[in-house]
């Protein structure tokens, strides 16, 4: 062992602390992300007597499944003082914080090396799980109490960097769909004069198609009139000259919680573009996934092929398609509602009736809103080279020249 390493079993002890007395009622769960999330578990008639109590500045792990997920979930106890989980997870905490830090020591877990190693121990367990004395047994680097705190405070200025920058993207998405709102929903586009039209005497129709008004000179059209609906494809998974040649390919697992998609986990190769259905999309073409996470949406932050469980939209004005994607998936939910919504086909979107303006109000909107998404494009690429550097300074820990990288 390196002079400056530790077993994991050194730094931390187990806590058994149970809620007899049901004084904590604050139920989390343990997400695949490294995170507490609040618990969704239908818990009616549960007694949670038995549920462990865990603290502010503890951990808690699922040591189960590991090789399957290929992740070892493990969380540090941050945003509450207390709080109740399953009595299947494993509660720890640090020994002595003269030593190792509880922020240093899930800097650790986060690293994808360190859910490498868990994964390699978890092929002799029990149905890919890891055992808690393999667990033990990884190793770590513990710096001087100093350096720990210097590169605690790096990661946090990097993570509170993407956190605003996240808020401000919500800002910028919020606004576009309100302009949207406001134009196509409310009818309130600015007339000749600038001003909102409806509200200020613009000429409405009577569609009886929706059984509403619509503005004069708009149309009620089917989705698949107003968007042109692309298909995907996959190459040939056992041709290796068909994968990892750069050109992304994007399938379900990479929608993001931003309206962009800057890239994916796998890519194709021009061999296999050529070599396979799946086809080159622009920028700004909009994807809808039709399968697993179904209506899900993301722009193609760069070119981009797809696999066949996706759908790409396109039209004269992207900006304009997507928000109409938005709000159109939106109805597909709401008219699915108490029903199984487990795929979308093209005769969805085909039965989808949409209130269509005039060229000239599709291309003013695209012109208003163009600005709002380049300034979320630049933020979410701004995003990923901070998280980039999140994973550098991770990577570093096992050398202790974390604290050697700069900040942006």
């Amino acid at each position: 062992m390196k002079s400056n390493y530790k077993r994991i079993g050194d730094c931390i002890r187990l806590v058994d602390e149970r809620n007899v007395n049901l004084n904590v009622t604050t139920l989390l769960g343990l997400s695949i992300t490294k995170e507490f999330i609040p618990s969704v578990a239908n818990t009616i008639g549960t007694d949670f007597k038995n549920y462990k109590i865990i603290r502010k500045k503890q951990f808690a792990c699922s040591t189960m499944q590991v090789r399957r997920d290929k992740k070892m979930p493990v969380a540090l106890l941050q945003d509450y003082d207390e709080a109740i989980i399953s009595a299947a997870y494993p509660v720890f905490e640090v020994v002595d914080t003269e030593m190792i830090l509880p922020e240093y020591l899930m800097m650790w877990f986060s690293r994808s090396e360190f859910d490498r190693e868990a994964c390699f121990y978890a092929i002799g367990g029990v149905r890919g799980s890891i055992e808690w004395e393999d667990f033990c047994n990884m190793q770590l680097p513990v710096p001087s109490i100093d350096e720990q705190k210097e590169i605690i405070n790096k990661h946090k200025i990097l993570l509170d960097r993407i956190k605003v920058n996240n808020l401000f993207i919500q800002k910028l998405e919020e606004t576009v769909q309100t302009i949207y709102k406001q134009w196509f929903i409310d009818f309130e586009f600015p007339n000749q004069l600038g001003n909102p039209y409806k509200s200020s005497g613009g000429k409405m129709k009577f569609n009886p198609i929706l059984n509403t008004e619509i503005p004069k000179g708009w149309e009620v059209k089917s989705f698949t009139d107003v968007v042109k609906v692309g298909g995907g494809g996959t190459p040939d998974t056992t041709i290796d000259t068909y994968w990892n040649g750069g050109i992304p390919f994007f399938t379900p697992g990479d929608v993001s919680e931003s309206y962009y998609c800057l890239e994916t986990e796998k890519s194709v190769s021009k061999l296999g573009l050529r070599n396979s259905s799946t086809k080159l999309y622009p920028k700004n073409t909009v994807f809808v996934t039709a399968r697993g996470t179904v209506g899900a949406i993301a722009l193609a932050g760069t070119e981009m092929t797809m696999n066949q469980s996706c759908y790409a939209l396109m039209g004269d004005n992207q900006y304009y398609i997507h928000q109409l994607t938005i709000a159109t998936i939106r109805s597909l939910k709401k008219q699915a509602s108490g029903a199984v919504f487990n795929a979308l086909i093209v005769k969805d979107f085909a039965e989808q009736n949409v209130v269509h303006p005039p060229k000239d109000i599709e291309n003013s909107f695209q012109n208003i809103v163009r600005g709002l998404y380049n300034a979320i494009y630049l933020k979410v690429e701004l995003n990923k080279l901070l998280s980039s550097t999140v994973k550098l300074l991770l990577s570093k820990l096992a050398t202790t020249r974390g604290k050697n990288i700069e900040i942006l």
